[in-house]
């Protein structure tokens, strides 16, 4: 990375949801395929796998979206139309 560059804190924010979504979601299925002795009352609603799903799918499109390297290929993009 060229000096005095900085990565947008929106990044990691993608980063750190994309991680929690996964986990989440994994154990969301890892729930479903092998029950729990003892469920819960809401248990058939599988929160975990929607809401590890939605959190992994946001922050993939935030990492996605302000990813450094996207970044420096729009301000290369803008340098060469001035």
């Amino acid at each position: 990375m060229k000096a005095g560059s900085s990565i947008t804190i929106w990044f990691f924010i993608g980063v750190s949801l994309f991680v929690n979504g996964a986990l989440i979601l994994g154990a969301g299925l890892y729930a479903l395929i092998l029950a729990p002795e003892h469920k819960v009352v809401l248990y058939n609603l599988h929160a975990d796998i929607w809401w590890g799903g939605l959190l992994f799918l946001i922050g993939a499109f935030y990492s996605w979206h302000f990813s450094p390297w996207r970044a420096r290929a729009r301000n290369e993009a803008r340098k060469k139309k001035s």
